[in-house]
């Protein structure tokens, strides 16, 4: 199966296409978007340069899945998933900040602390805490969402005094990032795994906040295995992951983490291949379905066709 990197459509209505780090997301009039989730794989904000096949098939059919599972909690952008690798849903006004919330000290937060930072995002740091070790609570550590380049790290109050988001709206998209990720949580253990932390993005639409982008997917999150997980910890071992960030650490291994003039290493068919094999896994874990390849001879033809075929029903 080959990796679909690019795509270039030309929709019935279509406005502009938008092509993010994953994601191309097509303008369908006034409402709609179109969003093909890619092969593309980015880490350190830089796109890598070998797609990784079924990989935006695991991404989309898991935030699929996990926006229908939350409409309880909030609405969502989401009107169908077309395509194995396709969500059409609603336009909303995106708010431009990200909501990352973490429940275990893993990962940017680790490295910080690392570091010797004990405040992150204007939150405090419990003192003595050792590498992939569960917060009291989970604590909320915003992003600024930025257009290129890395999102930086913002606190609450930065956020409020420059104006990002009123008090109020931001605390209902704290009380709403809790709340999805407790669901998250309770979901993730089920499946005998931990949801450490996850990212959520919220936008507006009819003055009402909505649930916008991908949830719970290894893109946006990483997971730990549940079953060793207190015998790691206490032995100082590395958690046993399902999540991205194994390709960090494939990076970082071969001294890239993104900076000027660092090379990405080779990436040959074994390393490609075994980054599926990594994306299907946690498919097949957070699901427990069985992840059933999408075969195609031609996949952006598929793709096209299954979106011109919905947007007839819309017309």
């Amino acid at each position: 199966m080959k990796a679909v990197v690019n795509t270039d459509f030309h929709f019935p209505g279509q406005v502009s296409k938008y092509t993010g780090k994953v994601r191309d997301v097509y303008s369908i009039g006034e409402d709609l978007l179109v969003m093909v989730t890619t092969d593309r794989i980015s880490a350190f904000d830089v796109v890598l340069p070998e797609g990784i096949p079924y990989k935006g098939q695991v991404l989309n059919q898991i935030a699929s899945k996990f926006l229908d599972l939350t409409t309880d909690i909030l609405p969502n952008w989401k009107l169908a998933a077309v395509d194995p690798m396709v969500t059409v849903g609603w336009r909303c006004e995106p708010y431009k900040v990200e909501m990352v919330v973490r429940g275990y000290l893993a990962g940017h937060a680790w490295r910080e602390y690392k570091a010797g930072k004990r405040t992150l995002c204007g939150v405090p740091l419990p003192e003595g805490m050792v590498e992939n070790q569960r917060f009291p609570e989970p604590i909320i550590t915003p992003t600024t969402k930025a257009a290129e380049g890395h999102d930086e790290d913002i606190s609450k109050e930065e956020i409020i005094a420059q104006g990002i988001v009123s008090r109020e709206e931001y605390e209902q998209l704290e009380r709403y990032t809790r709340a999805l990720f407790q669901r998250g949580t309770e979901i993730a253990a089920s499946k005998g795994l931990i949801l450490v932390d996850t990212k959520y993005e919220f936008g507006k639409r009819d003055g009402r906040i909505i649930l916008m982008d991908e949830i719970h997917t290894p893109d946006s999150s990483r997971y730990f295995y549940a079953e060793g997980y207190e015998e790691r910890l206490r032995k100082g071992e590395r958690q046993k992951q399902l999540s991205k960030e194994f390709v960090r650490e494939w990076l970082m291994a071969g001294g890239f983490q993104g900076q000027e003039g660092q090379k990405v290493p080779e990436m040959t068919p074994a390393v490609v291949s075994g980054i599926t094999d990594r994306y299907i896994e946690l498919y097949e874990h957070i699901t427990g379905e069985p992840f059933v390849r999408a075969e195609s001879e031609d996949v952006a033809a598929r793709i096209e066709k299954n979106i011109n075929d919905f947007l007839k029903t819309r017309v």
